[in-house]
């Protein structure tokens, strides 16, 4: 499998996963797959996952831009 499009199957499955998770979970009846009921009736950590990896992101970016600035000074 090509990876670029590894990654662009890995990006919909987890935008598609987070979408049910936060938004779809709370108008749909449960599915009967152990992980999404899960997902589904947690209150708290099931956003946990979803905006870990935007955050990780950003501070992975910043310190590298820093990093970049501070061997380049």
């Amino acid at each position: 499998m090509d990876p670029g499009l590894a990654v662009v199957a890995s990006s919909c499955a987890f935008l598609l996963l987070g979408s049910y998770s936060i938004f779809f979970s709370a108008f749909l009846p449960l599915t009967g797959i152990s992980v999404l009921d899960a997902l589904a009736l947690d209150t708290h950590y099931k956003y946990l996952a979803v905006l870990l990896i935007p955050t990780t992101t950003y501070f992975v970016i910043a310190n590298w831009v820093g990093w970049q600035y501070y061997q380049n000074s």
